[in-house]
């Protein structure tokens, strides 16, 4: 089944059962100020460069770069745009890999041929679909908020498509993010690359697999 292509204008965000899990929408600390984008810090020093690194987030800046450049329109710019407060769950390239692979059944040697081998299969539109899946408008979500919203639902940027926040452990509590994808594995949150941007209104974390807004099959 292929990605649908519809896009409309990105939904309020909201929400659903996120009090009651114990999410705060406006924690009690005072709200970022700082309006760095999450754009900047991906593309920061060279970033966002085809590399050998599988663990780092070159293929999803360079999607964003990709979105961008053929549709300027696309809510996927709001990632450039510092002053608009959202969360975003960024896939590392090897989790984009496992998706080429489960796409394609073939797995591609460098990140540059996974990049394109995505692009072939799924196309700009299903691309920028997936990424909106990825971001969570409206507001600030940290990592101890998160830790704290076993069940909470998430709305995304794909209007009427929602992640759900699964915490498993006690003493060393996991983050795991449900997708619509039932046959695949849940992507969980690397507790060694959360709150990147802090103290912006654009903050990230990084995650083991790309999250899917319906089933995906090759």
């Amino acid at each position: 089944m292929t990605l649908r292509r519809t896009l409309s204008r990105l939904a309020a965000v909201v929400f659903s059962g996120a009090l009651a899990a114990g999410l705060a929408v406006a924690p009690a600390q005072a709200a970022p100020t700082g309006e760095q984008s999450l754009a900047a810090v991906l593309t920061a020093d060279g970033n966002g460069t085809f590399d050998q690194n599988w663990y780092d987030y070159d293929i999803v800046t360079q999607a964003v770069l990709a979105v961008v450049a053929a549709k300027p329109a696309s809510n996927v710019g709001l990632l450039t745009d510092g002053t608009v407060a959202l969360t975003a769950f960024i896939p590392n390239d090897r989790a984009f890999r496992v998706l080429a692979h489960s796409l394609t059944g073939k797995w591609q040697p460098t990140e540059e041929k996974v990049f394109a081998a995505l692009v072939k299969k799924l196309g700009v539109d299903a691309i920028e679909n997936v990424l909106l899946y990825h971001v969570v408008p409206g507001s600030t979500i940290m990592a101890a908020d998160a830790l704290q919203a076993d069940g909470a639902k998430l709305a995304t940027g794909l209007p009427g498509a929602s992640i759900t926040v699964q915490v498993k452990g006690r003493n060393v509590p996991e983050l795991i993010l449900r997708d619509r994808d039932y046959n695949s594995p849940n992507p969980r949150v690397n507790p060694w690359q959360t709150d990147l941007n802090e103290g912006n209104k654009q903050v990230a974390h990084g995650i083991t697999r790309v999250l899917r807004p319906l089933n995906l099959r090759g």
